[in-house]
């Protein structure tokens, strides 16, 4: 249990740093960068979603 908690935690980590990053670009005018990492962000957050769907459905199981 404690491993896939820990593996949503990077998950979510990694989703808000590219988030933070796309933020950043965007402001600076870099929009290619921008694209590319908030596309980044998106996958992160929907593999960290069906991450933590799946956990809690375990875990009800259980």
């Amino acid at each position: 249990m404690h491993e896939a908690k820990n593996r949503e935690v990077k998950h979510a980590a990694l989703c808000s740093g590219f988030f933070i990053v796309a933020i950043i670009a965007a402001v600076l005018g870099f929009g290619g960068l921008a694209a590319g990492a908030a596309s980044i962000a998106k996958i992160l957050f929907f593999v960290f979603l069906v991450l933590a769907v799946l956990s809690l459905l375990r875990g009800l199981i259980k």
